[in-house]
């Protein structure tokens, strides 16, 4: 990662700010949170607490994912996002082009998942000492040529869990340059993007979507 670090310089997309919340549409190609070293440490949350100094971070996304993220404008907003991400409360909706055209018209991937050791960051599937990862897919249309574009509701958050269940069904998503391979390899960038956060707002607790549309 550190020798290709070129991160977008897009002006911050501000999906929503108010009292305890903070949504971003991230860019693909830039980090999160700093990675190790100094240059690593240009990312989303440098950046947002740039405009926002008392935002907080919540969760993150890989650095290739595009889409909607969420901060916490509070400690006790972090607290009460960190706790509905843990009790798996927040609904997260993805959309992804992946190689191949998928037969059905909707699934479900329920695969473990542990790190690889050996090639960290990269994940595997784990029968024995994996954790539990569920993944539910729709598609949503048949492209031309050999992709086909798919929603993606992950029931757990594991680390590259979608990339991970995508290949492991035979249909990479689209310029992964962990999991996919040849042709589906040669695209610009991945093809993933969280598309909308449903969340419970720290202050009164309603039921909040934000979204973002994909750039792909």
């Amino acid at each position: 990662m550190s020798d290709d670090y070129n991160p977008p310089n897009d002006p911050l997309d501000i999906l929503h700010v108010d009292h305890e919340l903070l949504l971003v549409n991230k860019p693909a190609g830039l980090l999160s949170v700093p990675g190790k070293g100094e240059h690593l440490a240009d990312c989303l949350l440098a950046r947002i607490q740039s405009a926002f100094p008392e935002a907080l971070l919540v969760h993150r996304l890989d650095r290739d994912t595009s889409g909607v993220m969420v901060f916490a404008m509070t400690p006790h907003a972090q607290r009460h996002l960190g706790l509905q991400f843990e009790k798996r409360g927040v609904r997260k909706v993805y959309v992804a082009r992946v190689w191949g055209h998928m037969i059905e018209s909707s699934g479900t991937v329920d695969l473990p998942l542990i790190v690889d050791w050996p090639n960290r960051p990269l994940q595997m599937i784990d029968h024995e000492s994996g954790r539990a990862a569920v993944t539910d897919w729709k598609l949503l249309k048949r492209e031309d040529g050999k992709t086909s574009r798919v929603r993606l509701m992950p029931q757990t958050g594991r680390s590259h869990q979608l990339r991970v269940h995508m290949r492991e069904i035979g249909h990479p998503i689209l310029g992964d340059p962990f999991y996919a391979t040849g042709a589906a390899r040669a695209f610009p960038r991945l093809m993933l993007h969280s598309e909308s956060l449903r969340l419970r707002h720290p202050d009164g607790g309603k039921g909040l979507t934000f979204s973002a549309r994909p750039s792909f």
